[in-house]
C-alpha cells in the first residue's frame, strides 16, 4: 500500500486501497492502525483536511472496523 507523507503533528503517512477501501495510518509514534470499509471520499478529505488529526478525531476514529498493525 502506497502512503502519502503528511504535515501533522500525530500522523506521519495515510495510505489508501481502492479496490478493498482500506484505509492505514501511520502516527508519528510508529503505531499502524489499519481501518476498514472506508469510502473513498472519506480518504480524500483526510489527506486534504486542514488538520488531519482533527479529521482523523471527527470522521475516523471508532467509525470502522479497526485493527493495529504490529
Amino acid at each position: 500500500m502506497h502512503h502519502q507523507t503528511v504535515a501533522s503533528s500525530n500522523i506521519r503517512s495515510i495510505g489508501y486501497e481502492d479496490a478493498s477501501g482500506t484505509l492505514e495510518v501511520l502516527f508519528n509514534n510508529g503505531r499502524r492502525y489499519r481501518y476498514t470499509s472506508v469510502p473513498v471520499e472519506v480518504h480524500r478529505a483526510f489527506l486534504t483536511a486542514q488538520s488531519h488529526g482533527r479529521y482523523f478525531n471527527a470522521h475516523i476514529r471508532d467509525k470502522y472496523p479497526t485493527r493495529k498493525i504490529v
